[in-house]
């Protein structure tokens, strides 16, 4: 299932039924996490424009909030933004995020760029969710345009679809 909602034209890269590009990035703690790391459980890849800002905090509290609905889906929540690891370090430490946030600082946005979601005029990501299934291959992607929170609910039809919940 693919939705966008008024978002700018942008090439998803990869479309549903694609392989997801693989990726390394630090997360908040300085850790490096590869997405194929992950082979045999789902991920939810979840890119947001910057930390501390206001419609982003709110989604990902809600994802907070409701971790343990991704986690008896046997998914794993991995949220990308642009800002460096010891930012992130701080908005995890403020917020109480239970799931990995990953620095996409340097190559400048270069994980946003490859799923399609970098936005070069503002330097930023784009609201774009990325659903994995077990095997690697992308099954939901959703883009938001700014000011547009996402639906919890979506995510939860998408992952009980790979799961049969």
């Amino acid at each position: 299932m693919t939705a966008v909602r008024d978002a700018p034209s942008v090439p998803f890269v990869p479309a549903v039924g694609q392989p997801a590009p693989d990726f390394e990035l630090l997360n908040h703690h300085g850790e490096p996490i590869r997405l194929s790391d992950f082979r045999g459980r789902n991920v939810v890849v979840v890119f947001y424009p910057f930390a501390f800002s206001g419609i982003c905090t709110g989604e990902l509290c809600e994802i907070r909030d409701n971790l343990s609905a991704f986690e008896n889906s046997n998914a794993t929540v991995l949220a990308v933004s642009v800002d460096s690891k010891f930012a992130l370090r701080a908005y995890a430490e403020q917020e109480g995020f239970g799931f990995d946030l990953l620095a996409d600082f340097w190559p400048h946005g270069a994980v946003a760029k490859e799923y399609g979601v970098f936005d070069e005029r503002s330097g930023m990501a784009l609201r774009g969710t990325f659903i994995i299934d077990a095997e690697g291959i992308v099954r939901y992607v959703v883009v938001n345009p700014r000011g547009q929170a996402r639906d919890l609910i979506e995510y939860r039809r998408a992952l009980s679809s790979l799961t049969g919940q």
